[in-house]
């Protein structure tokens, strides 16, 4: 019988939430999640998923500076299908694509916090 501990039924809960063209980063999802949750846990869990959730849209967790997983081929090509953009050195533009989290009233049903805040800046215009 496959059971999913129940920190990873949260988190897959949390993930289950973000709409497709959004990401939003491991470290990000730990922090609405709460209760100890790390980022490192976040990736146990998605590493998991065909066991636990298939269903979870786990390309749109990203790292905190838009870097896409080892599964990078696959995870970018998920991303790009659903209108996600890239910088020229592969990293997601998180600036226009960072999830701003799960609406207030799921949110407090489900005993989720707010995302940590963020200064996403612009890629910077190349000169030449």
């Amino acid at each position: 019988m496959d059971v999913t501990p129940p920190l990873y039924a949260r988190i897959y809960l949390l993930c289950g939430q973000i709409p497709s063209g959004m990401v939003t980063s491991y470290g990000d999802v730990a922090a609405m999640v709460g209760g100890g949750c790390d980022a490192r846990t976040v990736g146990e869990a998605l590493r998991a998923i065909g066991e636990h959730a298939p269903d979870v849209p786990w390309q749109r967790i990203v790292s905190q500076d838009g870097v896409i997983s080892t599964r990078g081929l696959e995870q970018r090509r998920l991303l790009e299908s659903e209108g996600v953009a890239f910088d020229r050195r592969a990293r997601v533009l998180m600036l226009y694509h960072r999830w701003g989290g799960p609406g207030a009233e799921f949110a407090a049903a489900h005993r989720f916090g707010p995302p940590p805040p963020h200064d996403d800046a612009p890629e910077q215009l190349e000169l030449f």
